[in-house]
C-alpha cells in the first residue's frame, strides 16, 4: 500500500489547479481468457484525458496502479515512463492551459475484488469480469485523476472475446470491428465508472413513466441463471423508481439501468450509474426467509437512491461521505416501508441496522458523521456503521425534527441546485433551513459534528394511588443532544402488553419532564424512544426491566418488541445484564417472535452472548442450553415455515453433543427427518459445518459434499469447512495460505479465515496470537487494503479472551506508534471488542 495513498490536501491542491473536460478509455480484455505466460495476467489500457489548467502551477500528477506503462504523451510530447511513473502516479510537468494526456499501460486483472476482478467459474470454466473502484481503484484499470470532485464525462471502448457481452455506464453496442463502444456519460466521478464483461445471463425489462422510458437489465453468471428471480428484482426496481420520481421531482438522469450480480464481491453493492453491481449472494440458491428478500430489496433501493444522492450530486471529498451513504441507507428503509411489500422495514432497521451503528459509535475509532478523512486509507475504513447506519438513524431523527415535507422539499432543491456538481455539509444545511425554518446549523453541530451515542432512561414518580406524578427522561453522554422522541406507557391486559399512553416531545439537556404523561396510571413498562424516532440507547427502570424478563413475548407491537430486544442486548454488551440472563430471556420468548428478521438477529446476538460475553465457566452450559432450546423450537415450528428453517440453522450452529451431531448426520443422510424441513443444498452445508468443526466430517466427507455442489459457492463452503477441522496441521496450513501466500482470491481468503476461527477451538489456535502481532505490519504493507482489512480483522486473537491477550495488544500498539493509522485503528477496534468481552464476562461471573 505505500505510495498508493492520496491525501486530502493533495486532492484539494489538484482540484484548484485543473478541471477535466473528458476521458476516452480504451480497454482490450481479450487476455482474460485462455492460458497466460505472464506472471501477472494483464490487459491493455489506453486512456486519453483532456483537461484544463485553471489555477497557478505547471505540474501535477495522474493516478495509475499498473505493472507497467508503455507510453505517456502530454500535448504531443513523449514522456519517459521509467522517469515519470513510480508505480502509482505519473508525474506531469509543463502543463499548458489546455492539455491532452495519453497513457498506454498494461493493467493487472484482480483477484481481490479491487479494480478489474477476474473470476473463473469452477462449474463451467467460464470467465467473468467486473470492476469495483470505491474509493479509489479506477486507477487500477485506467489512468485518471482519482478524486470525487474532478468529475468529467467518459467514453469507454472495449474489445472482448467474441462470445462475450460488455456493459458500462452508458448504452453500448458492438461495432463492425468487434469493439464495444459506449455512449458518453454525464459528468461523473471516477469511482462510479464501471465495466462488466463476460458470458453473463442477461434479462431485460423497461420502466415507463409518461415520456420517460428507462431500459432495465439484470444479469448473473450463466450457472446461476436457474436460481435468478429477475422478476422480483425488476418489481422492486420499478417500485423504487415510482417512489423517487413521485418525491424527488428530478427524472432519473443516467439513461439505462442495469443491475449485475457478480461473484467474489467485497461489498453489498455499488451505485455505478446505469450499471449497478451487487454481490451474487443476493441470488438465493435454496430456501431463504422473507428477511433475505427484504434485505435484497433494501440494497436495491439503497443503490437506486444513490443515483441522486451521490451520483448526480457528489461530495467534494470523503469527509462528506455521509452526504451519499447516510441518505441512501435511510432511503433504503424509507422506500421499502412505503413502496414495497416490506412494510415493516423500520422494524428491521431498529433491530438490525442500528445495532451496527451502536457498536461502531462505542469504539475508540468512533467519529462524527461528518468525519475528518485525511487520506484514502481513512476513507476506506469509514464505510462503517457511523457513516451508514448512524447517519441513517440521524436522518430519521431529522425527518421527525424538521418534518417529512421539509425534508423532501429540501432534497428536491438540493438536486436541482447542485446537479452534476459537488457539495459539502453547508450546501445541504442552507437548503434545509430554507425548507424547514429550523436552525439546522445548531442541529448539525450536535448530531453530525460530534460522536458518541446518548443513553435515554425513564425516571418515574408515583403517588399513593399508583398514578404518575412525574415522568422524566434522563440523558447521558458526552454530548447532550436535542431529541425529538416518543415515550410510551405499556400495561398488561388479558395477557398482552399493550400501549395505553404516548407522548412525543423534545428532549433536551440532562433531564426532561414529559408533562403530558402526568396523571396516567402506573405502567408495567416505560419505553423511551417508542416508535424509534431518534438515535439512542434505551435503558429501563427496575419495574420495566422486570416486566420484560417475564413478559417480553407479550408485547403485541412488533416495533416496540424489537426495540426491547435491542435494548436488552445493549445492556448485555455494556456489562449491565449477565449474558446468562439474556440467554434466559431468549429461550423464554424467541420462540414467540413473529418477525423473522428480528428472530435471526436475536439468534446472532445469543450466539455472541455465549461465545464472547458469558463467563468461561458457564460457556459449556450456555451452549448446551442454546442447542436444547434450538432443537425444541425447531420441533415446535410450523412445518415448512421460515421459522422452522431459521431454528434449524440455529440448532446446527449451536449443536455440541453427540446426540446433536447424530441428528445432523441423520438429516444429511436421510435417516432422520423433521416434518416440513427441506434439506436443500445450502442447508446441507449449514448442517455439515459443525460436524467438520468438531471432527466428525473429514476431508473425504467434505469432498463428497463438494461433488454434490461443485459450484463457486460450494467451493467456498468446502474451503471454509476444511479450515475448520480441529487439527494443528489444518490450522497451520490455513494460516500459511492466508498469511504467507497471496494465491487465494478475496472470497477464499474470507472463507479460510472463517474456518480457521472456531469458538470450540480456543486452545488449538492459541499459538497464533503471538504470530498475529508479528506479521500484521508486514502484511498490511504488502497486501491490498481490502485483503489487509480482512486479515487484520479476521485473525485478531479475540477468542483468546484473557488479560494476556489484552496486554499483548497494548504492547503492539505501544511499539508501533508510527504504524499506518488505518492499521492501528483496526487493532484498536479489536482491542476494544476484547476489553468489552472481558467486562461482560466479569458481569456474568457475578451472576453465579
Amino acid at each position: 500500500m505505500p505510495g498508493e495513498n492520496l491525501s486530502r490536501d493533495e486532492a484539494h491542491e489538484r482540484a484548484a489547479l485543473l478541471s477535466v473536460d473528458g476521458y476516452e478509455v480504451v480497454l482490450d480484455l481479450r487476455s482474460a481468457v485462455g492460458d497466460s505466460a505472464e506472471e501477472v495476467r494483464t490487459f491493455r489500457s489506453e486512456t486519453t484525458i483532456r483537461f484544463r489548467r485553471t489555477g497557478d502551477g505547471t505540474s501535477t500528477f495522474v493516478d495509475l496502479i499498473a505493472p507497467s506503462v508503455t507510453s505517456v504523451t502530454l500535448n504531443g510530447r513523449a514522456l519517459d515512463p521509467a522517469t515519470v511513473f513510480d508505480g502509482s502516479r505519473i508525474a506531469l510537468d509543463g502543463l499548458a492551459d489546455e492539455n491532452v494526456l495519453v497513457v498506454d499501460a498494461r493493467c493487472a486483472y484482480s483477484r481481490t475484488g479491487e479494480g478489474m476482478h477476474r473470476f473463473v467459474d469452477p462449474e463451467d470454466g467460464e470467465v467473468y469480469l467486473y470492476t469495483q473502484y470505491e474509493p479509489a481503484d479506477a486507477r487500477r484499470v485506467y489512468a485518471n485523476f482519482e478524486q470525487p470532485d474532478l468529475k468529467a464525462p467518459y467514453r469507454f471502448s472495449v474489445t472482448a472475446p467474441e462470445e462475450w457481452t460488455v456493459w458500462s455506464n452508458g448504452a453500448g453496442e458492438r461495432d463492425a470491428e468487434g469493439v464495444w463502444r459506449f455512449a458518453e456519460t454525464a459528468p461523473i466521478s471516477t469511482y462510479i465508472t464501471c465495466v462488466v464483461a463476460g458470458p453473463y445471463h442477461y434479462v431485460t425489462d423497461s420502466y415507463t413513466r409518461g415520456e420517460l422510458e428507462i431500459p432495465l437489465g439484470a444479469m448473473c453468471r450463466k450457472s446461476l441463471a436457474k436460481h435468478f428471480d429477475a422478476d422480483d428484482v425488476f418489481l422492486i426496481t420499478k417500485q423504487g423508481f415510482d417512489f423517487f420520481h413521485d418525491n424527488f421531482d428530478y427524472p432519473y438522469p443516467f439513461g439505462k439501468y442495469d443491475q449485475a450480480f457478480v461473484p467474489e464481491y467485497n461489498l453489498g453493492a455499488m451505485e455505478n450509474p446505469g450499471m449497478v453491481t451487487f454481490r451474487e449472494e443476493y441470488i438465493y440458491r435454496g430456501k431463504v426467509t422473507q428477511a433475505a428478500y427484504e434485505s435484497r430489496a433494501n440494497v436495491i433501493l439503497h443503490e437506486m437512491a444513490h443515483m441522486w444522492f451521490g451520483d448526480l450530486v457528489t461530495m467534494v471529498w470523503w469527509d462528506d461521505l455521509w452526504l451519499k451513504e447516510s441518505f441512501a441507507d435511510f432511503m433504503g428503509s424509507f422506500v421499502n416501508a412505503e413502496a414495497t411489500r416490506f412494510s415493516d422495514s423500520w422494524v428491521t432497521f431498529a433491530n438490525n441496522r442500528k445495532a451496527w451503528a451502536y457498536r461502531a459509535d462505542q469504539l475508540p475509532s468512533t467519529h462524527p458523521i461528518t468525519a475528518d478523512i485525511r487520506d484514502l486509507e481513512d476513507a476506506k475504513l469509514n464505510f462503517d456503521g457511523i457513516t451508514y447506519a448512524k447517519g441513517a438513524s440521524v436522518l430519521k431523527q431529522l425527518v421527525a425534527y424538521a418534518g417529512r415535507d421539509a425534508f423532501l422539499e429540501g432534497s428536491r432543491r438540493y438536486f436541482k441546485r447542485h446537479a452534476f456538481g459537488n457539495t459539502r455539509l453547508a450546501d445541504l444545511l442552507t437548503i434545509l433551513e430554507e425548507t424547514s425554518g429550523r436552525d439546522m446549523r445548531s442541529w448539525a453541530k450536535s448530531w453530525l459534528q460530534t460522536s458518541g451515542v446518548n443513553t435515554l432512561a425513564p425516571a418515574v414518580t408515583l403517588d399513593a394511588e399508583g398514578r404518575i406524578t412525574e415522568l422524566a427522561v434522563l440523558q447521558e453522554g458526552d454530548e447532550l443532544r436535542p431529541h425529538r422522541a416518543a415515550v410510551g406507557l405499556y400495561r398488561l391486559v388479558d395477557g398482552e402488553l399493550v400501549r395505553y399512553a404516548r407522548s412525543e416531545t423534545d428532549i433536551t439537556g440532562a433531564r426532561t419532564v414529559v408533562a403530558d404523561l402526568a396523571g396516567e396510571e402506573r405502567p408495567d413498562l416505560v419505553l423511551v424512544n417508542d416508535d424509534d424516532l431518534t438515535y439512542c440507547k434505551i435503558r429501563f427502570d427496575e419495574e420495566s426491566l422486570a416486566t420484560l424478563r417475564a413478559h417480553l413475548g407479550d408485547i403485541t407491537d412488533p416495533l416496540a418488541r424489537a426495540l426491547c430486544w435491542s435494548a436488552l442486548w445493549n445492556l448485555t454488551r455494556d456489562g449491565l445484564m449477565p449474558a446468562r440472563d439474556f440467554v434466559s430471556v431468549v429461550l423464554a420468548f424467541a420462540g414467540r417472535e413473529t418477525g423473522i428478521g428480528v428472530l435471526q438477529m436475536v439468534h446472532a446476538w445469543t450466539k455472541s452472548a455465549v461465545t464472547l460475553y458469558a463467563a468461561p465457566a458457564w460457556r459449556e452450559e450456555g451452549g448446551r442450553l442454546l442447542a436444547e432450546g434450538g432443537l425444541r423450537e425447531l420441533r415446535l415450528a410450523e412445518p415448512g415455515s421460515e421459522h422452522q428453517l431459521t431454528w434449524a440453522r440455529f440448532f446446527a450452529a449451536t449443536s455440541s453433543s453427540d446426540a446433536d451431531f447424530q441428528l445432523l448426520e441423520g438429516l444429511l443422510d436421510g435417516t432422520a427427518k423433521i416434518d416440513g424441513l427441506d434439506v436443500d443444498q445450502e442447508l446441507r452445508w449449514a448442517l455439515l459445518s459443525p460436524l467438520a468443526a468438531h471432527g466428525r466430517a473429514d476431508e473425504d466427507r467434505i469432498g463428497a459434499e463438494l461433488a454434490r455442489d461443485d459450484t463457486a459457492t460450494g467451493k467456498r463452503h468446502q474451503v471454509r469447512l476444511l479450515a475448520s477441522r480441529p487439527s494443528a496441521a489444518v490450522k497451520a496450513q490455513a494460516w500459511a495460505q492466508v498469511v504467507e501466500s497471496d494465491a487465494l482470491s478475496n472470497a477464499l481468503v474470507e472463507a479460510t479465515i472463517a474456518g480457521f476461527v472456531q469458538p470450540s477451538q480456543r486452545e488449538l489456535i492459541a499459538p497464533y496470537a503471538q504470530k498475529y502481532f508479528a506479521v500484521i505490519e508486514r502484511l498490511w504493507a504488502e497486501r491490498s487494503i481490502q485483503i489487509g482489512m480482512d486479515v487484520v480483522r479476521g485473525l485478531f486473537p479475540g477468542l483468546q479472551d484473557d488479560e494476556a491477550t489484552l496486554t499483548a495488544t497494548d504492547d503492539w500498539l505501544s511499539a508501533h506508534a508510527s504504524a499506518a493509522p488505518a492499521l492501528r485503528r483496526l487493532v484498536l477496534e479489536a482491542r476494544d471488542d476484547l476489553a468489552r468481552a472481558l467486562r461482560a464476562q466479569e458481569c456474568d461471573g457475578r451472576a453465579v
